[in-house]
């Protein structure tokens, strides 16, 4: 499309090539675009003077604001490491390492802060340092080893922005003929796109130089610069405003969070720790998704996003999601053979309410890519400062989640007379919290996940990837199916979750009432002491459980005495003291529910608990009735009616109790403003008791 736009001189959205996947097809709307005439959308990227202060392009001046405010951090780093074996000629690397940082202005360029911002500051150029270390010394066993080490300490080694260009080279020797190269570069001058640039011109350029020819490459119409400066310029105005009217309608509420299940709490800040590990999914898959994509008029990308939303939809419970997905940026021919950042994040919203069938999922994911394609000039930078979402340093804004399939070709380096093999260093950081980036390999897919060790562990994101081409297969199989009955879990999985951690059956003791358990110890040890008390002076007062299950008793046969019902509620408004334990049991032990009244609440609080919990009776000492409000409930004063609680029987009450009869009511913080009160059944309250008792073990 790129190709019709700069020669031809017309204008096609990119949805026709989709409507139109024939040549004859898309001849037909090319010839009625030029019966229509009219000037392209864009203007041309013109070269700029040198003269004066060139800005950031959108993308980059978010890395840098990332680097401000963590310089150290090599999370936007981006290494290789070419293994050469053969007669490596240095003085022709040199060379060409020397003509590729000519050519590509950005690879000599510091981004320094001036007063507040950051510029482009272009230096001349210059041989590019090259040094070497000599491992030959190390016996032939520790050489690999040290090697990668090197370049894993490489590749973690934070440029200076300010001061240093975005490029360095190290070359390691292992032997006479055999040599590692390392090239790490910020992220903020390249993309995966770029680093297939480089390796095309340095095989180019070694191939020439070692051959005493001069340099075949043309020279570039224009430089990183150029274009980041016709960014700042075009997208402004009621151009900026039509892209961010699509997105914000696009957007419109979004959940700020994908709620993924995680292993452990997300952090206040993440930190950028990660790991990966790989999926390989079968050719003989992939070509029946390659053919389902083409029966939808679907890509290989569209059908992958699909089925990687309906996992997440699965994971998450939701369904309404967003996951990011890189674009490569360069829809412009002259964009094609730069090295720098052109690479742009598309949030992509996955719909997948309603219960739809992967057919209706393929299709509505087309059209939410087709839509953002035509809307990807916008940066995402500028999308998140006009959206304004719920900022966090805990997550990513506007998705946590990224997709990518990787089609740019893998440019391996071919230099006369040397076998290369390319690898990057093992990776330790993670951008997000999961992202899945697939490419082709021998037919099928190698699908790479990313993940953040701050939040999953290793066997969890095992279990993902399995689940993920289950489901791959599932819906290959029967597409017409609605996402829902397309099973991610092995049977060993499927019985873990509805089984094994579903096996929740235990024997309640104490009969399942909370009092129970208070009075199935007393029958154990009934001269133990239950309850001390210790006055100012030291001097202890202390109750043995036969004692403290008496004057429970007594108070319980007072409170049926004043005809308090099952499950009716009882406020206990009674400073710490034995009293409040005595009076609790005596509650439970009458078959009602208590409801704790701290006297030192406010009075307006008191009294809207006291009349959403309908008290029946009120439980308290003499000295705390100025601070209650009226509520119509009996009042007991413990300390005034303790001459007639006295002579009530000190046995235990004949008051049956069910599990699922109250137990008490607790009232919440009433953070909007007013308490709600809680009411929590026996069973739930000795449920709970019991399994403390079994993890982590409370004697």
């Amino acid at each position: 499309m790129s190709r019709i736009r700069a020669v031809l001189e017309i204008e096609l959205p990119l949805r026709v090539l989709f409507e139109q996947p024939t040549v004859a097809g898309l001849a037909r709307h090319v010839e009625a675009a030029f019966r229509a005439g009219g000037e392209l959308a864009t203007p041309p990227i013109e070269p700029l003077p040198r003269t004066g202060a060139l800005p950031l392009s959108f993308a980059q001046q978010r890395l840098w604001f990332l680097h401000q405010l963590a310089p150290e951090d090599p999370t936007y780093n981006n290494s290789k490491v070419v293994a050469f074996q053969g007669s490596l000629e240095m003085a022709a690397l040199a060379a060409a390492l020397d003509e590729i940082v000519r050519r590509h202005e950005i690879l000599r360029t510091c981004l320094p802060n001036v007063d507040g911002e950051p510029l482009q500051r272009i230096s001349p150029p210059a041989p590019v340092p090259l040094p070497e270390i000599d491992l030959a010394e190390l016996p032939v066993a520790l050489r690999g080893a040290e090697a990668r080490r090197l370049a894993q300490r490489e590749s973690e080694r934070p440029f200076d922005l300010a001061r240093e260009v975005p490029l360095r080279v190290i070359v390691v020797r292992l032997g006479p003929e055999d040599r590692h190269v390392l090239f790490t570069l910020h992220h903020i001058a390249n993309d995966a796109w770029s680093l297939g640039i480089l390796s095309r011109e340095v095989s180019a350029l070694y191939q020439a130089f070692a051959a005493g020819r001069p340099s075949p490459l043309r020279e570039l119409p224009i430089q990183y610069a150029d274009y980041a400066a016709w960014q700042r310029s075009w997208l402004r105005g009621e151009v900026l405003e039509r892209y961010l009217s699509f997105w914000r309608g696009r957007l419109a509420g979004l959940p700020p969070v994908l709620d993924l299940p995680t292993d452990r709490p997300r952090q206040a800040v993440r930190t950028h720790r990660g790991d990966r590990l790989t999926l390989a999914i079968p050719a003989a898959l992939t070509e029946r998704l390659d053919a389902l994509g083409r029966s939808l008029g679907a890509t290989r990308f569209m059908v992958l996003l699909t089925a990687f939303q309906a996992l997440l939809a699965r994971a998450s419970g939701q369904e309404d999601l967003a996951v990011g997905t890189p674009i490569a940026g360069r829809d412009r021919l002259e964009l094609e053979p730069l090295i720098g950042l052109f690479v742009n994040m598309l949030v992509m919203r996955g719909d997948l309410r309603g219960e739809p069938s992967f057919l209706e999922a393929v299709g509505r994911t087309r059209e939410a890519a087709l839509a953002a394609y035509a809307h990807q000039a916008l940066p995402f930078e500028t999308l998140v400062d006009a959206l304004q979402p719920e900022r966090s340093l805990s997550h990513a804004p506007l998705f946590q989640v990224m997709f990518a399939l990787q089609n740019v070709s893998r440019e391996e380096l071919e230099l006369p007379g040397l076998r290369a093999a390319a690898a990057a260093p093992e990776s330790r950081v993670a951008r997000f919290d999961v992202s899945l980036v697939a490419q082709e390999a021998d037919g099928g897919l190698l699908a790479v996940l990313e993940y953040s060790t701050d939040l999953f562990d290793a066997v969890t994101v095992l279990r993902f990837a399995g689940a993920f081409e289950r489901l791959l297969a599932s819906f290959v199989g029967d597409p017409a199916r609605a996402l829902s009955q397309a099973s991610p879990w092995t049977e060993a999985e499927r019985w873990q979750v509805l089984g094994e951690w579903n096996d929740t059956d235990r024997e309640l003791p104490g009969g399942a009432a909370l009092h129970g358990l208070f009075e199935a110890q007393v029958s154990r040890s009934p001269e133990a002491e239950a309850l001390l008390e210790v006055d100012a002076e030291g001097g202890a007062s202390p109750l043995t459980y036969r004692e403290l299950d008496g004057l429970a008793n007594r108070i319980a046969h007072h409170l049926l005495a004043l005809g308090l019902r099952a499950e009716a509620r009882v406020g206990l408004c009674l400073e710490r003291a034995p009293e409040v334990v005595t009076a609790l049991l005596g509650v439970l032990k009458a078959g009602g529910a208590y409801v704790p009244l701290d006297p030192s609440f406010p009075r307006e609080r008191l009294g809207l608990i006291a009349a959403d919990a309908g008290l029946a009776l009120l439980v308290t000492r003499e000295a705390l009735l100025d601070r209650l409000p009226e509520s119509g409930a009996g009042v007991v004063c413990l300390d005034r009616d303790a001459a007639v609680i006295a002579v009530r029987p000190s046995t235990r009450p004949a008051v049956s109790c069910l599990p699922q009869s109250l137990a008490y009511v607790l009232y919440t913080s009433g953070s909007t403003g007013r308490p709600k009160g809680v009411a929590v059944p026996h069973g739930a309250a000795v449920n709970f008791l019991s399994s403390m008792r079994r993890c982590p073990g409370l004697a």
